[in-house]
């Protein structure tokens, strides 16, 4: 709360401190627009940068599209490939998957809580002429809101500082089902007048905090016939109602260089033909995930106390050195040599009959790497690759794209991506107040090996076909041991153990998306394909999801406002669907159920003034008469019919 406090407080201080002239309206000129006598230039929104570490720059973008429908969510993504648990927030169901890491060493993991938690590549860096301020609002299920909010300035022409807040509270519709989370960033880059120094800069602290109730424990009754009687959902019995689940972490990270030499072209153009630049990268993280319950439930098996409190630590801290050859004419060229620290670690040292299980896996870990890019006509070329030349959880990184644009209407990209690196570090050390879910796999898990291979053809014509190969050694996952008789009793989860598949597992997605429009009327189509390779049933995915948005757009009110209206229709193929597990926070595989095939239906009526767009929507408002057999998750249902409304605006001083 006091991080939102103080984001508006500066935004009313910023906002009414600038020049009065500048209004919403003005926005959009084209710059070079010959004025009128008396008339000032203001910005165009192109002028208002966006961009992340990777330098991706992109410009503010006030329209209002079928796409941002589908990004008007809490994470702010297209959630095509999610299937979301009832109350949002919460974990949601991978339909597709992609294995591709950006960083060659294991995560804290609880994988199904870190959905909204921010890495550095994430993270926003802006470049705006005048203070802007974006606001995201949305109602949740029941007895809570969604805000985001962000105000962004620069302090001179080389100078900008960001502050955002992104935070939510849902009771949710279920017993014992309320979620919160809040995301603080801090952002700064500064570019020196003549362009020889530059940096980035950004704070961030995370939280999210979710109640666990173990799904329902007699759904077949309660909830899938359909019963009157618990059509209110809090009625419906859940396996638990005293444990939460909390994910929290803060981030420091700086990244800057230096430009040692700046030659220009020649000595009347100030373009630069040639420049070499010594640079320095840091990042110091620490996170933890914890798991508290009041008492012992056989749902999870036998505990060493009758009070759970499951806490694991990650702290790491990351620097790199590099330096950076750039020549219009050989590309540019990164080299560098990287030094990462981690401590994992629990605050207690288990001792078993069969042995020690550590409380602690702690190490430092070198490496080498480079990246290159150059501008070929109308190909484009990206590659980077590392390599860890001392450590034991790390091994090697290595992606590669080329893109080829072919007339301006066909863009045709073709990426590799090979990694190397131990399984996250809950895979491999785990201490729980739960017996069973204690173990130590440092000896005997190996590296996993992730091979990719993927192309992709867009055009406004043709619409957007990606294929992609994916071929995993060692694939490690969570899986129950648990015998019929004892999944029959309710203690599947009480056997829940970490597994590493010993055969290849190859895994194929193809996935084709097109606009079609009649007039004012359109059918936007994302129908994907997927097909996977392997001796033991350890990936498992939908074979089909297909997604079909028929809208309809028009000005209306003289022109004051853009409408679009259109129903969403969404739908999967059955399968055995990944199962989730509380104590974790990790989905697991399971062979006793298929769920799916069952359609979700959205009505949206969206609409646009000036800079402020407005949302309204009825979510899946067939719930009641297509049969209740929606799961995100065995146990987990779906959500009911809802109607959820909202607005994203965006300030111009």
């Amino acid at each position: 709360m006091r991080y939102i406090i103080l984001v508006f407080l500066l935004w009313g201080t910023v906002v009414f401190a600038q020049d009065p002239t500048l209004s919403n309206k003005d926005l959009g000129k084209k710059p070079g627009k010959v004025l009128k006598e008396g008339e000032e230039e203001k910005p165009s929104v192109e002028e208002y940068k966006i961009f992340t570490i990777k330098r991706d720059t992109t410009f503010l973008d006030t329209t209002l599209t079928i796409q941002k429908e589908y990004k008007y969510n809490y994470l702010r993504k297209d959630g095509f490939e999610l299937m979301p648990f009832a109350n949002i927030g919460k974990p949601a169901n991978e339909l597709g998957f992609d294995f591709d890491n950006e960083s060659m060493y294991p995560a804290l993991s609880t994988s199904a809580l870190n959905a909204n938690y921010w890495s550095v590549n994430e993270i926003k860096y802006y470049n705006v002429p005048t203070p802007l301020t974006e606001l995201m609002f949305k109602t949740t299920m029941a007895q809570g809101q969604l805000l985001d909010a962000m105000l962004t300035f620069n302090m001179s022409p080389q100078l900008n500082i960001s502050l955002g807040y992104k935070g939510f509270r849902s009771l949710g519709k279920y017993n014992y089902d309320q979620a919160s989370s809040g995301n603080f960033t801090f952002t700064s880059n500064y570019t020196s007048k003549n362009n020889r120094y530059l940096l980035l800069a950004h704070i961030a602290a995370q939280d999210a905090t979710y109640q666990e109730n173990g799904g329902l424990i007699d759904g077949e009754t309660q909830f899938e016939t359909g019963d009157d009687e618990f059509t209110s959902r809090d009625r419906l019995d859940v396996a638990f109602i005293d444990a939460e689940s909390v994910v929290l972490g803060k981030r420091y990270f700086l990244d800057h260089q230096y430009k040692l030499i700046k030659k220009a072209e020649d000595s009347t153009t100030s373009s630069i033909a040639t420049s070499i630049a010594v640079g320095h990268q840091f990042s110091y993280e620490t996170k933890f995930s914890k798991f508290n319950q009041d008492d012992q439930y056989d749902y999870f098996g036998d505990s060493f106390l009758k009070e759970t409190n499951d806490k694991a630590h990650l702290q790491t801290t990351y620097n790199q050195l590099n330096a950076t050859f750039s020549n219009r004419l050989l590309g540019k060229l990164k080299g560098y040599v990287g030094l990462y620290n981690y401590n994992y670690f629990f605050k207690s040292l288990l001792i078993t009959p069969t042995g020690t299980i550590s409380n602690q896996l702690k190490g430092t870990e070198v490496s080498l790497g480079a990246a290159y890019s150059k501008q070929i006509g109308e190909f484009n070329l990206n590659g980077d690759a590392a390599y860890n030349i001392s450590g034991d959880l790390g091994g090697s990184l290595i992606n590669a794209e080329a893109t080829y644009i072919y007339k301006d209407k066909h863009r045709f990209t073709a990426t590799l991506h090979n990694e190397s690196k131990m399984p996250d570090f809950n895979f491999l050390l785990y201490q729980s107040n739960y017996q069973n879910y204690n173990w130590q796999n440092t000896s005997n898990f190996d590296k996993q090996n992730i091979n990719s291979l993927a192309f992709k053809y867009s055009s406004k014509a043709y619409g957007t076909l990606s294929a992609k190969y994916t071929n995993i050694d060692k694939y490690t996952y969570f899986k129950s041991t648990a015998t019929q008789e004892q999944i029959d009793a309710g203690q599947e989860n009480a056997y829940i153990k970490p597994f590493q598949e010993s055969a290849s597992v190859g895994y194929l997605k193809l996935k084709y998306g097109k606009e079609f429009k009649f007039g004012r009327w359109a059918l936007d189509n994302t129908v994907m394909y997927q097909n996977v390779t392997q001796s033991n049933s350890v990936l498992n995915v939908p074979d089909f999801v297909t997604r079909n948005t028929l809208y309809f757009s028009k000005d209306v009110f003289k022109g004051a406002m853009f409408l679009q209206t259109g129903v969403t229709f969404k739908y999967f193929t059955a399968y055995n669907m990944n199962a989730y597990n509380p104590a974790l926070g990790e989905f697991y595989i399971q062979d006793q159920e298929k769920l799916g095939a069952y359609p979700m239906l959205d009505f949206f009526i969206n609409g646009k003034v000036k800079q402020t767009r407005i949302y309204l929507k009825a979510e899946h408002f067939n719930s009641s008469f297509t049969g209740y057999d929606f799961y995100s998750a065995p146990n987990y249902p779906y959500r009911d019919f809802v109607i959820r409304f909202g607005l994203v605006w965006n300030f111009f001083s």
